[in-house]
């Protein structure tokens, strides 16, 4: 394995870095907080300038042609910026499986506009009557034209916004994953806002009509590994955005303790905080790895969801000890709001419970490990 980035990855991060950095200032974040619609219009509309929109769209749809490795490196800027835009939701949750899976005209119809940052898609994968995402409660019957959703999901990001969510539902012949029209007759979402202020829903479907047209990939037999892939990039995406987070904390705490001065020093010089900082760095490096290793996989088209399920462990363990720890060392200008330090905890924490926390992480694995035996190191 070689981790190292090629000199066009390398770019495209310092690119998407240029455009966060200079676009998300504080005085930025402190509007769009206010903004029931957390959403910076402009920043959307950078992105899809530069052609970053379109990392994972074909080029014949006026995209790059990338995949899943580059969209990390994307969303690692977003959690440094901690950058209020549907990045995660539009490319991973359903543009990434459109990519991949979608019939050329699926592909057409919603690619190019959202590449082009003109529509906002989503993705549904948390059921609220099952845990597992491939066996999902939520049920799609065949009505002769077309199908008819029922059930309800859970925590939905961008509903408000998106042209299409992508959701997972039961049917005769396995699992399938749906586009579906949040404005259609019998959607109804129930927004609820979480602790960093964006939006999510719960999304209820009764008697939703999906024409067959809408059916990712036009075929009802192939959904498991649709939805099993997708929801690996979900789990490394959130991974990669929780390593930008943890990053840019990690970079604020050290300049902070190298200037607070206490008896007479900086207290970055006292033992007990370098040992804190330390243990900072080591969780940073086990979740760096541990994301670009699963990141590697899929893009290699190979078995990753033990590895998309380690990333997302230490996404919840390394993130919440990091986030914990950045408070700490900054004492009480941690919680001040006027300081940026908050934002970062509180997006580090919605990470940590995204799609799973620590346990729900290890549990998955254990359940995994049990049916399929272990599997050597590659």
């Amino acid at each position: 394995m070689d981790f190292s980035f090629s000199e066009e990855q390398i770019m495209l991060r310092d690119l998407a870095r240029e455009i966060l950095e200079q676009e998300v200032t504080q005085e930025f974040l402190r509007k769009i907080e206010k903004d029931p619609d957390w959403l910076g219009h402009e920043v959307w509309r950078k992105l899809a300038e530069a052609n970053l929109l379109g990392l994972a769209v074909p080029e014949e749809l006026g995209g790059m042609g990338f995949g899943i490795i580059e969209l990390c490196l994307l969303l690692q800027e977003v959690g440094r910026t901690v950058a209020p835009i549907p990045a995660y939701a539009t490319l991973v949750l359903a543009g990434l499986p459109i990519a991949e899976h979608g019939t050329p005209e699926q592909q057409k119809r919603w690619l190019e506009p959202m590449a082009a940052g003109k529509t906002f898609l989503s993705g549904a994968y948390l059921d609220a009557g099952s845990t597992n995402v491939a066996d999902p409660a939520t049920t799609a019957a065949g009505d002769g034209a077309g199908w008819s959703l029922n059930g309800v999901k859970r925590l939905v990001p961008a509903a408000h916004v998106a042209e299409r969510i992508l959701v997972p539902a039961a049917t005769p012949d396995g699992p399938c994953l749906f586009l579906v029209d949040p404005k259609a007759d019998g959607v109804e979402l129930t927004r609820q806002e979480i602790t960093h202020c964006e939006p999510v829903f719960e999304m209820r479907l009764s008697g939703v009509s999906v024409g067959t047209d809408d059916l990712l990939g036009g075929d009802a037999k192939s959904g498991a590994a649709k939805i099993g892939r997708a929801f690996d990039c979900a789990l490394t995406a959130l991974a990669a955005t929780q390593l930008g987070v943890s990053e840019k904390a990690i970079d604020i705490t050290v300049g902070y303790v190298s200037q607070r001065e206490q008896f007479g020093a900086p207290i970055g010089s006292f033992p007990p905080v370098q040992h804190r900082c330390a243990d900072m760095y080591i969780d940073l490096d086990a979740l760096r790895w541990t994301t670009w290793r699963s990141a590697w996989k899929i893009s290699d088209h190979q078995a990753a969801s033990r590895d998309a399920g380690v990333a997302k462990f230490w996404a919840a363990e390394a993130g919440s000890r990091i986030a914990t720890g950045s408070q700490h060392l900054h004492g009480g200008a941690g919680v001040d709001r006027d300081y940026p330090l908050h934002r970062y905890f509180l997006w580090s924490k919605y990470l940590e419970l995204t799609l799973g926390a620590a346990m729900p992480q290890l549990a998955r694995l254990g359940r995994d490990m049990a049916q399929t035996g272990p599997q050597e190191l590659q």
